[in-house]
């Protein structure tokens, strides 16, 4: 499996557990020390896994209510110890899409190999913001 197939498949296992609530999946590919830029506050950002594990418990709830997040698309660049991905992905509420069906979560995330393991050392989630 070439380094590119390794992070898509790192990207689709962590986007399917994120829909499943898996928080242990979710946390598993990502280095100690996440920088992660998310679209609520901090707006400096949060730094490091255990941070980046506080974030997820709200969004779970969120999608318990019916909020999908589901990958659409997904490119990914690999070199021989470093990479980058970026994705779009549908994430919201049934009448959220009512409103806007053109609505996407951007995803752009930097990867770096670590002892031939490719992990998740920086990830940036946004909206557009609409005029």
């Amino acid at each position: 499996m070439t380094d590119e197939q390794q992070i898509r498949t790192l990207i689709e296992r962590w986007v399917t557990a994120v829909h499943a609530g898996d928080l242990a999946t979710v946390l598993a590919d990502h280095a100690p020390d996440i920088v992660m830029y998310d679209v609520p506050p901090p707006y400096d950002g949060v730094r490091g896994l255990e941070a980046y594990r506080q974030t997820w418990p709200g969004f779970f709830e969120w999608q318990q209510a019916g909020a999908c997040f589901e990958l659409e698309s997904l490119d990914v660049t690999a070199g021989a110890d470093v990479a980058f991905a970026y994705a779009l992905l549908r994430c919201g509420t049934p009448d959220e899409f009512k409103t806007n069906p053109d609505l996407r979560l951007r995803l752009t995330l930097g990867l770096r190999c670590e002892n031939g393991r490719w992990v998740v050392s920086h990830e940036h989630h946004s909206f557009p913001l609409a005029s």
